[in-house]
């Protein structure tokens, strides 16, 4: 059995366990810099105090099995209605619908938030990943060839974006 809930400070340490795995072991974060637990409850308490979802997976035992999360897309007011998001899954538990479970509670979140458009950024090889989100009504917005580099590659960058629904032209 699996829970979407809000994260809390007790899970922060599995979160960040999980982020530097990937950063370690993937192309899905684009560093080679772990974070220290006082970087990731930073950002923790950044996105709690703007009001915006960390959330986590859990088993029966409460054992964080994923996360997920948006901000900002861009730091300019014309892009106030866009957020990126990130989705993290421990490896050991791909492939079972968590980062699906989590990426359609995101989605939800960002409708009810009344945001107009979730944007991924993904690296071009991650096939699984971009084939869950267009699952889930997301589309290939743009590919950036070569746009970055980790392990001693070059690494193609994939934007992939869903409107969440229609909107009145956004107030000024």
């Amino acid at each position: 059995m699996m829970l979407i809930r809000n994260a809390e400070p007790k899970d922060v340490p599995s979160i960040l366990a999980l982020y530097n795995q990937a950063v370690r072991e993937t192309t899905a974060a684009w560093t080679n810099r772990e974070e220290t637990l006082d970087d990731r409850l930073t950002w923790y308490e950044g996105r709690v105090k703007q009001g915006l979802p960390v959330l986590v997976a859990v088993d029966d035992a409460d054992t964080v099995l994923g996360f997920a999360s948006f901000g900002p897309f861009r730091p300019r007011e014309g892009y106030r209605l866009t957020a990126e998001h990130s989705v993290y899954v421990d490896p050991a538990v791909q492939r079972r619908g968590i980062g699906n479970a989590l990426l359609e509670r995101l989605v939800d979140i960002a409708a009810d938030m009344k945001l107009h458009v979730l944007v991924g950024v993904i690296d071009g090889d991650n096939s699984a990943s971009i084939a869950l989100h267009e699952k889930l009504g997301f589309h290939v917005a743009g590919r950036l060839p070569e746009a970055g580099t980790k392990f001693g590659r070059w690494l193609d960058l994939v934007f992939v974006a869903r409107v969440l629904g229609p909107m009145q032209s956004p107030n000024a």
